[in-house]
């Protein structure tokens, strides 16, 4: 079964004719370029950075058509997902088509994004090697663990979220109150090219590896004042009252770049500025037993001068509770202003 799959997948596209007469130049290549490689589309995740192939197959090259590539897009006949006009617009995918014609083809596919690790077990095999969700959501699945924490989740939930995404992950969105995204980036897939089984043993290992609660950390931007600059670092649990996880035992660690002194802090639990080997730095550290869905917690540090984004200040947040398979602990990054930020 798994064989069969990937192959089907591998010939979504390859089963396409070749036509040396590409509509290409419908669209824009310099658009399809950046639309690729940005934030708004993750289909360079299975296809490559450039379009050269790895868990799906190569792009770059090939002299599609526009009307060949919207084909394989909007219905694919493999386990590929399907992508709707809301997702993608058609002249987004002649641009793509137009990118992808000014790219020379490749003798042989690039390597896979994420391999599957030595003696993965079955669940995280599928997960990376027979649908490919490991190769956007990462080898641990960080994000759909969090996503299930944060409303207490069920079987029935996550088969929403594959089979119905575009309608699902919205609906989500707007119950846990988040700001919703641009555009909606996974695709909907096909329950009779991707069976329930194959969910059934993604979801068994997901479960079992553990939820994660919905710990988010965002820093602002620096407000200037009499003795320095001073940062506030906001901590949320996103999750669902009365659904989702609580975290417990966390520690919150910011980065204090060389050079620069702590002038003040506020926040209960603050424990100093220590030397954090993992962050390979020095970090100011507060202490917080538990944080329960939907509440926040807000500490603030005072630098002895601004900081630039690109002097590293960052961070993240653990937690040892509840616990996970994938480590003795669990954590958030915390987010930063943009990097074209200074202060």
């Amino acid at each position: 079964m798994n064989f069969l799959l990937v192959a089907l997948f591998a010939l979504s596209v390859m089963w396409l004719p070749v036509f040396a007469g590409s509509a290409a130049a419908q669209g824009n290549a310099q658009a399809g370029k950046t639309l690729w490689a940005g934030a708004a589309t993750q289909c360079k995740n299975c296809h490559g950075n450039n379009g050269e192939g790895a868990f799906g197959p190569d792009l770059a090259g090939r002299k599609l058509t526009v009307a060949q590539f919207s084909r394989a897009v909007r219905l694919p006949w493999g386990i590929m997902p399907r992508f709707m006009a809301s997702q993608v617009s058609d002249s987004e995918l002649a641009d793509m088509v137009a990118y992808f014609d000014s790219l020379p083809a490749v003798a042989t596919p690039g390597k896979w994004r994420f391999e599957v690790p030595a003696n993965a077990p079955r669940g995280q095999q599928t997960l990376l090697s027979t649908i490919g969700c490991g190769q956007c959501h990462g080898p641990t699945f960080n994000g759909p663990r969090q996503d299930a924490g944060a409303v207490g989740a069920d079987f029935e939930w996550f088969k929403g979220e594959v089979y119905n995404h575009t309608v699902a992950h919205p609906e989500q969105i707007k119950t846990l109150e988040e700001q919703p995204p641009i555009r909606i980036r996974m695709g909907t897939y096909n329950p009779t090219r991707v069976p329930e089984s194959l969910l059934m043993e993604i979801w068994t290992w997901a479960k079992d590896v553990g939820f994660r609660p919905d710990v988010a950390a965002q820093l602002s931007v620096g407000a200037p004042g009499a003795n320095g600059v001073t940062y506030t670092l906001n901590v949320q649990n996103g999750g669902l009252r009365g659904k989702g996880l609580t975290a417990e035992d966390l520690t919150i660690s910011l980065i204090v770049p060389a050079g620069v002194n702590v002038v003040s802090t506020t926040g209960a639990g603050y424990q100093g500025v220590k030397q954090d080997p993992e962050l390979k730095a020095n970090v100011a550290v507060w202490r917080l037993p538990r944080i329960a869905p939907k509440e926040k917690q807000a500490y603030t540090v005072t630098l002895s001068r601004a900081v630039t984004w690109d002097n590293n200040m960052r961070g993240n947040v653990k937690w040892t509770k509840p616990a996970v398979k994938t480590g003795p602990s669990d954590q958030a990054n915390i987010g930063a202003a943009p990097a074209t930020q200074t202060n």
